[in-house]
This record gives structure tokens, C-alpha cells and sequence, in this order.
């Protein structure tokens, strides 16, 4: 594990608990983004249905939206705090940890998946890592849905949900993350931008894609 996936892990195991209470309730203030998930929900149920991994999981509460959406929703974490609180939130669901580099997942074995602002601690350049391996667990035709902070720049978080924490924001050029997408085999389904709430720094995107072909040469973000 690198040291950048240690120290995120870390900092998350600290402030699991604080941050399962602080955000426990915030998707119901936000509107837009629950169509997002709706509209994702849609698209998965119409192809079938099948396993839905919520990735980067964090305490569940994403996770357990998408049941009540009537998905086969799992989650994955990076941290283990983040999955016990989880696992004690929502005892009826399964959450495990691991990393979205190298999924414990079968190759094409998921209906839909979920990347819900797990991305924002990895660099853009880094992204085709995972997006790779987003198109490797997702069956032909399945759906991915990924939340992201809008913009083109890195911003450096040493508090935050009342603890020391060690952690770098990555905000990404809408345009560039469906290009990237592109690249790995993931056409583009619809895309939002919206506004920042009184709570955000910066507007927040949402893409929704769909797995269509096999991925193209290596991409690299220059």
C-alpha cells in the first residue's frame, strides 16, 4: 500500500465516528444529488439488476440509500473504522475493506457501481487506475456513478470533522473525468454540475456512464 493510501486510511479510521453523526442526514438536503442516484438506480434495474458496489463506502449511509432504491448494494472501504461503523449502522448489509486499485471482486461481476467523492484523494493522473479497474468489475452494459468536487486544483486538509487529519482534495475538470472514462471503456450517460451549497467550497459534478467497450490504450492525464 503506498504511503498516500496509509495516511488516507488513517485519517479516516480517526474520524469515522464523527463523520458518520455529521453527515448521517445530509443527502436529504440535497436534491439533486438523490436524482443522481435515483437515475442511477433506474438504469441498473432496467438492465436486470445484479450486485451494486458502493466504493468507498465510508459509514454506509450511500450504501443503504441504494437499497432503498431496491439495489443488491454492498460497500467497500478503505478504512477499517469506516467499515465498523458501517457494519454496526446497517448490520443487514455488507461492507468490507479494501482498496479501489486491486477490487476483491470477479472480473465483470457487477450490476453498478458507485464512486461516490471516493475519488477526491487520488490525483487526476492517477485516475485511469481506477477507472480501469471500475471497467474490469463491471459486467457489459453495467453503470457507474461518480461523484466528484468541480474545478482544477489540489487543496491540503489538516482538520476536519473536529480531528488532525492528513489528507489532499483533488477537484477535477468535469470534461477531463468523462474523457478518462472514455478511455477506459465507459461511455458517458448524463453529467451534472451543480452549484455549491452554503457548505461547499466549490460546484460538485456527477457522471453517469455505462460499460460499452474494452478500454483503449494506456490514458495518461498531462
Amino acid at each position: 500500500m503506498t504511503t498516500r493510501l496509509h495516511t488516507t486510511r488513517a485519517s479516516y479510521d480517526r474520524v469515522a465516528a464523527d463523520y458518520a453523526d455529521l453527515l448521517r442526514d445530509e443527502l436529504d438536503r440535497k436534491p439533486l444529488d438523490m436524482a443522481m442516484l435515483a437515475a442511477f438506480a433506474e438504469r441498473v434495474s432496467a438492465g436486470g439488476g445484479g450486485a451494486v458496489a458502493d466504493l468507498g463506502c465510508g459509514p454506509g449511509r450511500v450504501t443503504v440509500h441504494l437499497e432503498r432504491l431496491g439495489l443488491d448494494a454492498f460497500g467497500i472501504d478503505l478504512s477499517p473504522g469506516m467499515v465498523e461503523v458501517a457494519r454496526r449502522a446497517y448490520p443487514r448489509l455488507r461492507f468490507e475493506v479494501g482498496t479501489m486499485t486491486a477490487l476483491d471482486l470477479p472480473d465483470a461481476g457487477l450490476a453498478g457501481a458507485l464512486a461516490w467523492y471516493s475519488t477526491v484523494h487520488t490525483p487526476i493522473g492517477e485516475l485511469p487506475v481506477l477507472f480501469a479497474e471500475f471497467h474490469r468489475v463491471l459486467a457489459p452494459g453495467g453503470h457507474l456513478l461518480i461523484a466528484f468536487k468541480a474545478g482544477d486544483e489540489q487543496v491540503r486538509l489538516e482538520h476536519a470533522y473536529g480531528h488532525d487529519v492528513d489528507l489532499d482534495v483533488h477537484r477535477f475538470p468535469p470534461e477531463r473525468v468523462a474523457g478518462l472514462l472514455r478511455a477506459a471503456g465507459l461511455t458517458e450517460v448524463a453529467r451534472l454540475v451543480r452549484e455549491a451549497d452554503p457548505h461547499e467550497a466549490t460546484p460538485q459534478a456527477f457522471v453517469l456512464a455505462r460499460r460499452t467497450g474494452d478500454p483503449l490504450a494506456p490514458a495518461t492525464a498531462r
